[in-house]
């Protein structure tokens, strides 16, 4: 409510401005004098007034509730009506007030009356027609307003539906990951379990906003690494590598996370050996995160994941970081590669 009065407070001081200019600029020129005062009355002043009336009667009225509304012919009649009427209404005040300045000609040295009408109709066109155009600027400009809120509306609904499709996601691949060491080890198990508890923790309560420390980040993709490695055999080597940045580097929650699963999911075999390895790099305002891993491609028995990995984080890019980021992945000679760059420059 308040922006909306502030919006309509700029409108009417710019209008307001706008006239006061017109009415000013005529007797700015005339230097005051009292002749030449009574000749910007009668040739600036008096149409000006009724330019206004004109504009604000279709600005106000004729445009919303008439060309808007397809009653196109009532439109074109009733300003037909007000033009003949400020013509008619003009001629009245030149012949009662201003004789000395628009004094009778005599037929034959008059120009034709039909050019005068002409020329007054064509002058009180402009008034209309601009008064129309602005009403459709506005309303293109309201339209598009409204169509960029509603736009981030849809935008935001829809990275708080990846985050919770993220989330259970996550959960479910912890869970099997403790799963596992029940039977083999219930101590590491509950420890496991106090781990996934700081997780959730950092799922659930820290991440409900829209940037978050590269730092936090950096320490939950750690955390998460370990948890995944307890179900690994010694088969599988994981590396990781993360630079230490400043608390005012600032990203998007969770954006790295289905990298690393992903990595986990294709990039372990029961029954041949394999490397896992993570980096990230900071470098001109750029965050750049890499993954390698041997390639198992999964069969179509095999249900683990959800697959929703690299499908999320495109997603998510494409709102977040939109034309501000680079996201490559690929097989290479049995290798799968993840490279992502992200732009924080605002």
């Amino acid at each position: 409510m308040n922006i909306n009065i502030k919006n309509k407070g700029i409108t009417i001081f710019f209008h307001a401005l706008v006239w006061v200019v017109l009415f000013s600029f005529p007797y700015l020129l005339s230097s005051g004098q009292d002749q030449v005062l009574m000749r910007v009355i009668a040739h600036s002043w008096v149409p000006l007034l009724m330019y206004a009336a004109l504009f604000y009667v279709n600005y106000l009225i004729l445009v919303e509730n008439f060309f808007y509304k397809r009653k196109i012919v009532w439109f074109l009649l009733i300003n037909a009506g007000l033009i003949a009427l400020c013509i008619w209404s003009r001629s009245l005040v030149n012949d009662l007030f201003f004789q000395d300045i628009f004094p009778k000609m005599s037929e034959k040295n008059a120009p034709p009356k039909t050019l005068f009408i002409y020329v007054q109709i064509l002058s009180f066109l402009i008034p209309i027609i601009f008064s129309l155009a602005l009403k459709m600027a506005e309303r293109y400009l309201k339209t598009e307003a409204d169509r960029q809120e509603a736009e981030k509306i849809k935008l935001e609904s829809e990275l708080q539906h990846l985050k919770y499709q993220l989330q259970p996601h996550f959960f479910f691949n912890s869970l099997n990951n403790i799963y596992s060491l029940v039977d083999i080890s219930p101590d590491k198990a509950k420890s496991t379990i106090h781990s996934l508890s700081k997780l959730m923790r950092y799922l659930l309560y820290e991440t409900n906003v829209e940037r978050v420390t590269l730092n936090k980040e950096i320490q939950f993709i750690e955390k998460y690494i370990e948890l995944m490695k307890l179900r690994l055999t010694d088969r599988t080597k994981v590396s990781y590598q993360f630079p230490e940045v400043s608390h005012d580097v600032q990203i998007a929650p969770l954006l790295f996370i289905s990298l690393v699963e992903n990595a986990f999911k294709h990039g372990v075999s029961s029954s041949e050996e394999s490397r896992i390895h993570f980096e990230m790099h900071l470098k001109n305002d750029k965050i750049i995160f890499e993954t390698t891993n041997r390639d198992f491609p999964k069969t179509d028995m095999d249900k683990s994941g959800s697959g929703i990995g690299l499908l999320n984080i495109e997603k998510r890019l494409r709102l977040l970081y939109p034309n501000k980021y680079t996201f490559r992945h690929g097989a290479e000679k049995n290798l799968f590669k993840v490279k992502l760059m992200i732009d924080l420059n605002d």
